[in-house]
């Protein structure tokens, strides 16, 4: 059902667009164009944030002893 509204008033904007002529129609779908990427933006944005919270932050003591094993690993091989 959204699906078919979406396409409706889709085509119902490009309607309206096309008959308002040039200027006010190019000023208009570079609004909706640039906003729509403005709010993409934001969105993109915010799940980074969320992402990155969730992830737990590298612990450095385990990060220097698994470097500390892999050398020991190398020089005994």
């Amino acid at each position: 059902m959204y699906l078919i509204l979406s396409i409706f008033l889709a085509s119902l904007l490009g309607l309206i667009l096309f008959v308002t002529g040039p200027w006010f129609g190019g000023v208009l779908a570079f609004g909706i164009i640039a906003g729509s990427l403005f709010r993409g933006l934001y969105l993109l944005n915010d799940i980074h944030k969320r992402v990155s919270k969730e992830m737990p932050k590298p612990d450095k003591a385990r990060e220097v002893y698994e470097n500390y094993l892999r050398e020991n690993n190398r020089q005994n091989s």
